[in-house]
């Protein structure tokens, strides 16, 4: 590893961690839909996360737990996320789509066995954009697990001109997180129509927290 990459390994992730802090607590906040999380639960349950990539950098403060599990890529900037997340104490799974996605995927599936939810971004690492790829859809199938998805939007911050348009809420300004109903994987309808189900969802769930925001007299960034 290079000495540039061990500086922004040691650095990066603390300095992130803390600005993420600073912008969480001068936004306005409100979560939408943890009922839905917390009845899973109590029926001794653990749930399987997805919410759209762009919304990654407030993700902590919206889950109403101490400790997930995340899949994150494995590349360089895969790596400062994965330190990052470790001032939050979530661990992460390493892998994706187009690197190591095979073991990652069998790691999550075993996972799925353990009293621990799991957070993935079906849309990552490199899109399309708000896309599902097959990921969370087989993981559902195998492991009979829920699916609730989240949702994160604000009303001032900026996007990047990335794949993913990322967020960056600003301070000062209102969020809102958003927890859709749970979804089952049922093996008579089959992948395409879960599939069709939970991008649905997570549309539905998306337009549930804009609208939040709009009935402040907001528009969603």
């Amino acid at each position: 590893m290079k000495v540039g990459d061990k500086i922004l390994l040691a650095i990066v992730p603390f300095v992130a961690s803390r600005v993420m802090l600073l912008i969480n607590f001068l936004l306005r906040t409100e979560t939408l839909g943890e009922a839905n999380l917390r009845i899973v639960w109590e029926q001794g349950e653990q749930v399987l996360i997805p919410f759209w990539h762009d919304q990654l950098l407030l993700l902590v403060f919206g889950y109403p737990k101490k400790h997930a599990k995340l899949l994150i890529s494995a590349s360089k900037d895969g790596e400062l996320l994965t330190r990052t997340m470790k001032y939050f104490a979530h661990d992460t799974v390493r892998g994706s789509s187009s690197r190591g996605g095979r073991a990652a995927f069998k790691q999550m599936l075993d996972l799925c066995k353990e009293p621990v939810d799991i957070v993935l971004t079906p849309d990552g690492p490199k899109g399309p954009r708000h896309v599902l790829k097959d990921g969370i859809v087989q993981l559902a199938r195998m492991s009979g697990r829920p699916v609730i998805p989240m949702a994160f939007v604000c009303s001032n911050g900026h996007r990047f001109k990335s794949w993913d348009r990322f967020l960056l809420p600003y301070p000062f300004g209102r969020g809102i997180y958003s927890f859709g109903e749970p979804l089952y994987f049922d093996k008579e309808a089959g992948v395409e129509v879960f599939r069709q189900r939970l991008l649905a969802a997570m549309e539905t769930n998306q337009r549930q927290a804009e609208a939040r925001l709009e009935s402040y007299g907001l528009s969603a960034v």
